[in-house]
């Protein structure tokens, strides 16, 4: 876990920044700014930052498009927080820490704050519940590509995995037959196999998935 040594603020308002005043009191440092230029990556690689939402201009899931940019350097949470005006699944994959709610009472924004300065994600149990499980299913559903795709290849003859690489190559059925020294009927009846293990319906559709797939899986003679 990252050491933490200061909670920055961002807080464009003339207004003091009460949630900052809140930390003070309990004892965190912090410090209250109004651009993001104020920031220096060397000097702030440290910082904890948070960022209102009330104020600030907002992509269409009504995350701050600040904490966009600051994201890649820092860990940003967010702060004055209308539930109504955010899509929380959607700052939680961006890879926001935390969302403190305008509504919320004092307590529970210390309690925010000292949770996601320990490391933890400061988000409703059931919306880190929802979206890992999305994610695991992502996963699986990726994994089990992956595996369809090791056995299609290995169904694959040595031959008929030569005769991919040719006809990936743009060699037609003759000039594939006077390279492997056999018949232009038998160059068919392998390529009607390969059609049949790779799922293809056409040259198209094999030399689509040669290029998807020989970058993981070498296809060799």
């Amino acid at each position: 876990m990252i050491k933490i040594d200061e909670l920055v603020f961002i807080h464009q308002i003339s207004a003091p920044c009460h949630l900052a005043i809140l930390a003070e009191s309990v004892g965190l440092k912090t410090r209250v700014v109004s651009q993001i230029s104020e920031l220096s990556v060397d000097k702030d690689d440290h910082s904890f930052c948070l960022v209102p939402q009330r104020g600030m201009a907002l992509d269409n899931k009504g995350i701050p498009l600040v904490a966009s940019r600051l994201i890649a350097q820092f860990p940003v949470a967010l702060y004055q927080v209308d539930q109504d005006r955010l899509e929380a699944e959607a700052a939680l994959l961006l890879g926001i820490k935390g969302l403190l709610f305008a509504d919320q009472g004092m307590d529970s924004l210390l309690t925010g704050l000292k949770k996601m300065l320990a490391g933890e994600l400061w988000y409703d149990s059931s919306l880190i519940s929802r979206v890992f499980s999305q994610l695991i299913k992502r996963f699986d559903g990726d994994k089990e590509g992956v595996q369809d795709t090791a056995v299609m290849l290995q169904m694959l003859t040595s031959r008929e995995r030569t005769v991919i690489n040719l006809v990936s190559s743009g060699a037609r059925n003759k000039e594939i037959a006077h390279s492997l020294c056999i018949s232009e009927h038998t160059v068919k009846a392998h390529i009607s196999s390969i059609f049949r293990k790779t799922q293809s319906r056409n040259r198209v559709e094999l030399l689509r998935w040669a290029q998807t797939y020989q970058s993981h899986f070498r296809l060799c003679s």
